[in-house]
Order: structure tokens, then C-alpha cells, then sequence
């Protein structure tokens, strides 16, 4: 494993409460135009946490990253659907996004795991 990817959205997810509640107004706005481009419409949510699971890879964001790929199977994006995805990314971003894509797989892998693993047992 090359990075714990559930560990770096729980960690990030406290110190982003520290960011919503020191600028509440600057989230606040955030927030409003995350709910209004993950609206279903032309595109279902799926397909859009798909798009924006791309773009953290072209940009390399590893939070980006995370969080997406989370959001991607909560979803129930398949892997096949990733890889698809990791595709896109790949040639919109260059031999860099080839290493991103790696660690997007992984994370999407290990959201997967835990998922599987709280269906199981739940």
C-alpha cells in the first residue's frame, strides 16, 4: 500500500472543520457550488464524482484524490468505470497523471475494501 487513503480523509476532514469554521462565509459558498455541480441533470452524481476523481488526478491533488474516489464508491462507481476514468486522466494529463491514476486506483481500492467490509458486518 502506498498511502492510507481512508486515514487521509478522516485526518483532513477535522482540519477542514478548522477552514469551515474560520472562513464560514468563503465554505459556506463552497458548499453551494459543490451541492449545485454534483446535481443530477444531464449527468448523474456517479458520473460527475467520475469526472472530478479525473481532474484531482490531472491536477494531482491526493486529498482531491481521497475524497473523490470515497465519494465514487459510496456511489457505486466499479472499478472497471475507474479505470475508465484513470483513462481519461491519463491522456488529458501526461506521464504525470499516469503516477496519480496509480494512486487513485489504490484509493478507490481501499474505499472498496472498507465498504465491502462495513456491508459485511453491518
Amino acid at each position: 500500500m502506498h498511502k492510507n487513503w481512508t486515514a487521509i480523509t478522516g485526518e483532513l476532514s477535522v482540519a477542514l472543520k478548522e477552514v469551515r469554521s474560520g472562513a464560514p462565509d468563503v465554505m459556506k459558498g463552497f458548499s453551494a457550488i459543490a451541492q449545485a455541480a454534483l446535481k443530477a441533470n444531464a449527468l448523474d452524481t456517479k458520473t460527475k464524482e467520475l469526472i472530478a476523481l479525473a481532474i484531482a488526478v490531472a491536477t494531482r491533488c491526493d486529498a482531491c484524490i481521497a475524497f473523490h474516489a470515497e465519494a465514487a464508491v459510496k456511489l457505486g462507481a466499479t472499478r472497471d468505470e475507474v479505470m475508465e476514468t484513470m483513462g481519461m486522466a491519463i491522456y488529458m494529463g501526461a506521464g504525470p497523471s499516469v503516477m496519480y491514476a496509480a494512486q487513485a486506483v489504490e484509493a478507490y481500492d481501499q474505499f472498496s475494501k472498507k465498504a465491502e467490509a462495513n456491508h459485511a458486518t453491518g
